[in-house]
């Protein structure tokens, strides 16, 4: 018998005779309205939950449950999402822990829209994604990308370059649970459960609650990745009309320690640079002036604890991170005609990317306003004794990260009221409202040279240095509120005989920042916080007002509003065969870094329309889908210098064009039963059209015609799975062509391959739940590459290695 799957769970009833709603789409809304047609065979299908027969009227992608779990556990879903067309996700470890960077048809990932269960999951203030932080994979029920576009109630005012969207699982109707314990190279042990409550009380309710524990060495150099993970939720029918409210909650704490990047001339010429060091010597109090900064104190004999090496002592450079959300969804029928959904949410994160700073005693910034700068005396006699040893004439070694802590609220909803049984209108309001507050606490380091609190004395983690006045040190202190109000329109109606579906939307961002900068900026990176001015300070090296003078605090707003219409049309002209039209246009606001600086910036957002045409076929063994797109991308934000206000000054800019095109698909192929086949391929050309200034006056980068960095033109993957007596065999590759590091093309990486493989073993005899035992090995053939890469305009980059052959054995033990 073939396994062909319906691609649907429904959550809802279906309504009518036209839509089935799909409970894997961003949010409620779009899940009651994304179209899913049953027809037979030839319908909705998925193989083995690596390809699905999408009908959506734009390209698109989606993985299951099934695919998500032959693939390593706990590793992070964006590494899941490799094997799909134009998508390029570069993991630096084996197991997910210390993160990575998704890039979808050329474009990086602050300018992809990530969503779990309808909240946006970037950082409010730069767009960023931190893959490392997702739900565990063994809760997610299906992850979709949209390829270059957006759905219309997308909560979002940075996705110019497309949306990924994943789902948790419900709560099940029947009491059970999982236990999953897993080990592996490095150390890696994790250990996940799940319990599910079945269906409780005299209304069906039902809830979940997992946690999972995962440690493990890093596989290059000294430390390790630690991460805890807690997530329930509860979901309540209402009646049976598929009506319901739910809430879930997650909640994620890592403590990682970084890969050192290496530098990518090196690796080209065969040199691996070495790891981070594995002591900080750190000089001790006493008499005299200690210098934790000097390259001389050394310990007799080792030469890796010169106190000038603590910058690379692994124990500071790390990656700590709390975060948290929780995520309502509801439905309800309102008549026979009308329904509403309301998606309520809150997200809370605290992290930092550590590091450290050497500071004298008697720094101004410490003495506040009892520092004298006409007085050689005082300046030396006003500081704070750091180290204890009764005078203030050292230079001290501080751990110094910049803490980002985000309170973020929101709310998705949407009315939608079914005309006919062909036509259906949707009203949809986004509210998303986030604090966004940037600090940078200075803080003690324990005589090993290891951070006290890995927050630095954040709001009560840990004690922070405190200057003479008794304020806070720190190195910036800034608060940001980003605002979006948005409203969405959504039509969708079927014609001839269900052979023509049309799909017109319009999406309209009402964005604001509101950004307050309480120190003075001496650059986007550099701020000056004290109890005086940096003039009253005298910080220029030669003792005069220092030139350029840093902008002076400030409180300013920017505000960003477009209408952004979408339209998609398909049309099946056979059985199984369909083509489809998408156009849409996207915009990305300016992020929070790009406005602060010594002059506040004030740069157009980006923008973007997208192109699509595509033919999709799913018809007895195969699925088969493929695309042509062009990408029109206007006001690239990049740094560089400009004249503001008579005075050029390096800030952020947008400079112009930049085109992408391309070609992608998949193709899915039961050849027997037991036996499946999937590959996808990518061509995607990037080109930036005009030169962009460069960084001294009157100077040119020369970028018109060169390609984007870190966008492969080519990638292709591919998998074959096998069942048999028992056995689940896969084995799947991902081979990526060369990127650039740099806009102006002159270093790149080589082009790689990846071999996965899997093998399951059902343990019927334990239960019949579906127990296993599964062996993952990634990076089969030790292939040596490099994985993430840090990308500028011009200059020689450097890379994260990619990760060795790993192995690791999972036990699945359902109850």
């Amino acid at each position: 018998m073939r396994n062909y799957k319906l691609a649907i769970v429904a959550t809802t009833a279906l309504v009518g005779s036209l839509f089935a709603t799909g409970a894997f789409a961003q949010s409620t809304g779009t899940a009651e309205v994304e179209e899913v047609v049953i027809t037979g065979t030839s319908g909705p299908k998925n193989l083995e939950g690596a390809i699905v027969a999408e009908t959506a009227a734009k390209s698109k992608s989606t993985l299951t449950d099934e695919f998500i779990q032959t693939q390593v556990a706990g590793q992070t879903v964006l590494q899941t999402l490799n094997i799909l067309p134009s998508v390029n996700f570069t993991s630096n470890d084996a197991y997910g822990g210390s993160g990575g960077d998704v890039t979808i048809r050329g474009f990086d990932s602050q300018r992809i829209s990530l969503n779990v269960d309808g909240i946006q999951l970037n950082d409010t203030g730069n767009y960023a994604i931190y893959s490392n932080q997702q739900l565990d994979p063994e809760l997610i029920s299906r992850v979709s990308t949209n390829l270059g576009t957006t759905d219309v109630d997308s909560p979002t005012a940075s996705a110019t370059g497309g949306t990924i969207n994943y789902v948790t699982r419900r709560p099940a109707t029947e009491f059970g649970g999982i236990l999953q314990p897993s080990i592996g190279d490095d150390g890696y042990g994790r250990i996940f459960g799940l319990i599910d409550t079945g269906e409780i009380g005299p209304w069906g309710t039902r809830a979940f609650f997992a946690a999972s524990y995962t440690k493990y060495d890093k596989f290059r150099g000294p430390g390790e990745l630690e991460k805890k993970q807690f997530n329930g939720g509860i979901y309540q029918p209402l009646g049976d009309n598929g009506d319901f409210v739910s809430v879930t909650g997650h909640w994620n704490e890592n403590r990682n320690n970084f890969f050192r990047r290496i530098n990518i001339d090196n690796f080209n010429n065969g040199i691996i640079d070495p790891e981070y060091n594995d002591k900080c010597y750190l000089v001790g109090s006493g008499a005299g002036r200690q210098d934790d900064g000097s390259s001389t104190a050394v310990v007799p004999g080792d030469a890796t604890t010169s106190p000038s090496a603590c910058s690379n002592y692994y124990g500071l450079n790390i990656n700590p991170s709390n975060t948290g959300n929780i995520r309502g969804q509801s439905r309800f029928s309102l008549g026979e005609s009308f329904t509403l959904t309301v998606d309520p949410t809150f997200q809370y994160v605290m992290a930092n990317g550590g590091g450290s700073t050497t500071i004298n005693e008697y720094d101004a910034r410490l003495a506040g306003s009892f520092y004298d700068s006409t007085n050689s005396t005082t300046r030396v006699a006003n500081g704070v004794d750091l180290n204890g040893d009764g005078d203030i004439l050292d230079r001290i070694r501080l751990y110094s990260p910049s803490n980002t802590n985000t309170r973020r609220y929101s709310v998705t909803s949407s009315l939608i009221w079914e005309i006919n049984d062909t036509n259906r209108l949707r009203v949809a309001y986004t509210y998303d409202y986030g604090r966004h507050r940037q600090t940078g606490e200075y803080s003690k380091l324990s005589a090993s040279g290891d951070p006290r609190d890995v927050f630095s004395g954040k709001d009560g983690y840990g004690t922070p240095v405190r200057t003479k006045d008794g304020e806070i040190f720190q190195k910036r202190d800034r608060f940001s509120i980003a605002i979006l109000n948005q409203i969405a329109l959504q039509y969708v109606g079927r014609f001839f005989d269900d052979a023509l579906t049309v799909d017109v939307g319009v999406r309209a961002p009402f964005f604001k920042r509101e950004l307050n900068n309480y120190c003075y900026q001496q650059d986007t990176f550099n701020a000056y916080c004290g109890n005086l001015t940096p003039a009253e300070a005298d910080i220029a090296t030669d003792g005069s007002t220092p030139n350029p003078a840093p902008g002076a605090p400030v409180a300013f707003e920017r505000k960003y509003d477009k209408v952004l219409p979408n339209l998609g049309v398909t049309y099946r002209f056979l059985e199984g065969h369909s083509v489809y039209f998408n156009y849409s246009e996207n915009l990305s606001a300016p992020r929070t870094d790009d406005l602060y600086d010594r002059i506040p910036a004030d740069p157009e957002p980006e923008t973007s329309k997208q192109y699509d045409l595509g033919y999709r076929y799913s018809a007895g063994p195969v699925i088969l889908s493929a695309s042509g797109f062009i990408s029109d991308f206007d006001n690239y934000i990049i740094r560089a210098i400009t004249n503001i206000n008579g005075e050029d000054l390096a800030t952020s800019i947008n400079v112009g064009k930049v085109e992408r095109w391309g070609i992608d698909g998949q193709i899915g192929w039961e050849v027997v039963e037991n036996l499946n086949l999937y590959a996808s391929y990518a061509f995607v050309h990037s080109e930036f059209k005009d030169d962009v200034p460069g960084t001294s006056v009157g100077s040119t980068i020369r970028t018109a015609g060169k390609q984007l960095p870190e966008v492969p033109e080519r990638q292709f993957a591919a998998r074959a799975q096998y069942k048999i007596a028992g056995f689940t065999i896969g084995l799947q590759t991902k081979w990526v062509d060369e990127r650039f590091t740099n806009a102006i093309n002159d270093e790149r990486v080589p082009s790689y391959q990846v071999w996965d493989a899997d093998v399951r073993y059902d343990l019927p005899w334990f239960n019949d739940k579906g127990a296993y035992l599964q062996l993952n090995v990634t990076n089969l053939l030790d292939e040596e590459y490099i994985a993430d890469i840090s990308t500028d305009i011009v200059g020689n980059r450097t890379g994260n290695l990619g990760a060795p052959k790993t192995v690791q054995l999972t036990l699945r033990a359902p109850f």
